[in-house]
């Protein structure tokens, strides 16, 4: 295994911050979106323990999705870098 600079480690811990924030504020945002007619509209206790339920349900998949796909795409290994400053590609 290779080790890894201090550059490299940095932007890990960066990629993985911003996987964790972002799936939390989506979410809470999912949350909210189910659980919104729970205090807005008034409906049996049973309505509003499921709708609760749901919310929370998909609240942790949408957690679990967002940090996984962020995390999947990153792409720091040494090598995927264009070799041209600027760049797309290093036959641009």
């Amino acid at each position: 295994m290779a080790t890894r600079t201090r550059a490299q480690r940095d932007a890990i811990t960066v990629e993985i911050g911003y996987a964790l924030l972002s799936a939390a504020v989506l979410a809470g945002v999912a949350f909210a979106a189910v659980t919104a007619p729970v205090y807005l509209l008034v409906s049996s206790p049973a309505v509003n323990r499921v709708m609760l339920m749901a919310g929370c349900s998909l609240a942790g998949a949408v957690y679990v999705l967002r940090v996984v796909h962020v995390l999947w795409r990153y792409k720091g290994a040494p090598g995927t870098q264009p070799s041209q400053p600027g760049r797309t590609s290093p036959d641009s």
